[in-house]
């Protein structure tokens, strides 16, 4: 309603309804996407920011196997992993030593922006050789090194592989254990090595023919012992179910990847 000034006097007359509920309309429409715009300018933000990453800690999980692997959704590395079911291979990273996934408070150290590497990448798979790493040395790899080795961090030998072995720009870490098989690490070397956020590679046998693979920085050599320890208990905790194998078979052929 609106007045009209006439010569009797004022009147009051009315105003279009539809045209009022079409100005209502797009105020509504405009209110509405101002709020999306917000929201989603959030979303997409913090999407950017975490760059593959969660700080989502609700348990997944994985059956490969016979083993139920638990993990939270931060310590896996691929979003389209993050998920419960049966898996062929399931890849993990972790914060060393406090052996945690990615959090605010971890950030800088999941994206090295650093001079110190922290992370850890493991994978778990099904056991396809008979032996681990420290396993094979005796029957495979010693055949395969130079000697002598060279002094290496904590106490640990350096051997480069030959040329007839495949393993070009690396070289074999190997620490003794008393009454246990060596310690044994394959590591790249030069330029490869310094570039890489884990140039080591070492993988150990858990739960029922399960393999587990984990890739290192080359400053964690000097604290072997502690390092191999902590992976052992740490899969030890995922791992719902399963035993240990040692069976037999053929081994074969382990070129280091995914450097």
């Amino acid at each position: 309603m609106k007045q009209a000034a006439t010569a009797n006097g004022p009147q009051l007359t009315v105003v279009d309804s539809k045209l009022m509920k079409r100005v209502f309309y797009v105020f509504a429409a405009l209110a509405v996407l101002s709020v999306t715009i917000s929201l989603g300018g959030k979303w997409l933000g913090r999407s950017i920011a975490m760059a593959g990453y969660t700080d989502d800690t609700t348990i997944h999980e994985v059956v490969i196997g016979n083993n139920v692997i638990a993990v939270p959704a931060n310590v896996i590395r691929f979003d389209e992993a993050r998920r419960d079911g049966i898996a062929s291979r399931l890849d993990l990273y972790l914060r060393y030593p406090e052996m945690d996934g990615y959090s605010e408070a971890a950030r800088d150290d999941f994206n090295h922006t650093g001079s110190s590497k922290s992370i850890i990448f493991l994978s778990f798979e099904r056991q396809v050789m008979s032996r681990d790493m420290s396993g094979r040395f005796a029957p495979i790899y010693s055949a395969l090194i130079v000697q002598p080795g060279t002094p290496g961090p904590g106490g640990t030998t350096l051997y480069g592989f030959s040329e007839k072995s495949g393993y070009f720009n690396e070289v074999l870490a190997v620490g003794n254990r008393r009454g246990k098989d060596p310690f044994v690490a394959r590591c790249l070397s030069g330029p490869s090595g310094a570039q890489s956020l884990a140039p080591c590679e070492r993988d150990i046998l858990v739960g029922d023919s399960l393999s587990l693979t984990y890739r290192f920085p080359m400053e964690f050599l000097g604290g072997w012992q502690a390092l191999d320890a902590a992976i052992a208990a740490e899969a030890t905790r995922m791992l719902e179910t399963g035993r240990q194998d040692d069976g037999r078979s053929e081994p074969r052929e382990d070129p280091l990847s995914d450097f």
